[in-house]
């Protein structure tokens, strides 16, 4: 393999991931990536891909792999097809860029895991999402601690959409679980730590066609006792905040970039409060309690902060200057556990 010029790309699967999220994110990065080579079963999208790039087309996966220019297979195949892609890309001798999911089940991500461990090339997972500006914002206001103790957060995605596509099936790898799932899961986890966690789940058919869920809920507690509680939904019709968390001293609200936080100001001091027992004298909640508030909207700043599209300046990183990745492939694995237990004693199991 290689160790200078542009990554060799062989895409596997042009279509809706690979031509219009892939191809579009590289454009103006030809000086790091050049597709070589793409696979689909598609006649018009490898003739795409060929007007655009002058690569070589394959219909049959196989012939992808036996390309000995194809330096990394680029997959952005179905989701039921992942794990079988990815082996076989890992048994030829390919690194591996894997769209998420990492897999549709834990134990076959497990599969992909050991694979990985053995093989000659590297695997790198898609969880493009833990790059968003907003996930990268918020994550440093809860470092820095003007929030406080942070004991609850809320995810937040979706709107109502009478879906038809292959997402709806089950067959293919379709439902939110597997679609938006493995984003804000892998969210949750990097706010709760990657220890033991309890998880409750509800999972719907609402409005979309197909018989995958479409409707997703998820409770995750740590053992320290912090509540991550995730939604996924293509029936909600009313909008709301993308992200809500909150700490012993504040809390914040995100839609997009914009984050509204209000918190106690620190240097207003609070009077020591013990309860009260016997009838109350002042109103509901006790006595008057003489607090001083702060409050800002920041506009996170993608020049500053990043986008989900960092992810191809880490796979850069990674695979010529011998760079951590930044998502490991136990992290992924993580998501897909969580997945699995959230199906367990639904009608999606």
């Amino acid at each position: 393999m290689s160790s200078s010029g542009p990554i060799r790309l062989g895409l596997a699967g042009a279509g809706r991931a690979g031509w219009g999220m892939h191809v579009k994110e590289l454009e103006g990065q030809e000086d790091r990536f050049r597709f070589v080579a793409v696979c689909d079963p598609v006649e018009a999208h490898r003739a795409r891909m060929v007007e655009r790039f002058g690569c070589r087309a394959y219909e049959r996966y196989e012939d992808l792999l036996a390309d000995a220019e194809v330096e990394m297979v680029d997959i952005a195949t179905f989701s039921r097809d992942h794990g079988a892609h990815t082996l076989a890309a890992l048994r030829a001798g390919k690194d591996v860029f894997l769209e998420k999911p990492i897999a549709v089940k834990a134990s076959e991500a497990r599969r992909i895991r050991s694979a990985a461990a053995k093989a000659k090339g590297r695997l790198y997972v898609r969880h493009n999402r833990r790059f968003e500006t907003a996930f990268r914002e918020i994550q440093d206001i809860i470092g820095s601690g003007r929030l406080g103790e942070v004991y609850s957060i809320k995810l937040r995605r979706g709107g109502f959409q009478r879906r038809d596509d292959w997402q709806t099936l089950r067959a293919m790898g379709g439902g939110q679980l597997l679609n938006w799932g493995p984003h804000l899961v892998d969210h949750a986890l990097q706010f709760l730590g990657y220890g033991e966690l309890e998880v409750w789940s509800d999972l719907k058919r609402v409005a979309a066609a197909g018989d995958a869920e479409d409707h997703v809920r998820l409770l995750l507690r740590n053992a320290a006792g912090m509540v991550v509680d995730v939604e996924i939904s293509g029936g909600r019709m009313i909008a709301e905040p993308e992200y809500i968390v909150a700490g012993t001293l504040g809390s914040l609200r995100a839609t997009g970039n914009e984050i509204h936080v209000r918190r106690l100001d620190p240097a207003h001091p609070r009077a020591p409060r013990s309860a009260q027992a016997g009838a109350a004298t002042s109103g509901f909640g006790g006595s008057r309690d003489d607090l001083k508030w702060l409050e800002e909207t920041i506009q996170a700043d993608p020049a500053v902060r990043g986008t989900e599209t960092d992810i191809w300046r880490h796979l850069h990183a990674a695979a010529r200057e011998g760079a951590a990745f930044p998502v490991t492939t136990d992290e992924a694995v993580a998501v897909m556990e969580v997945v699995d237990r959230a199906r367990r004693g639904t009608a999606f199991a």
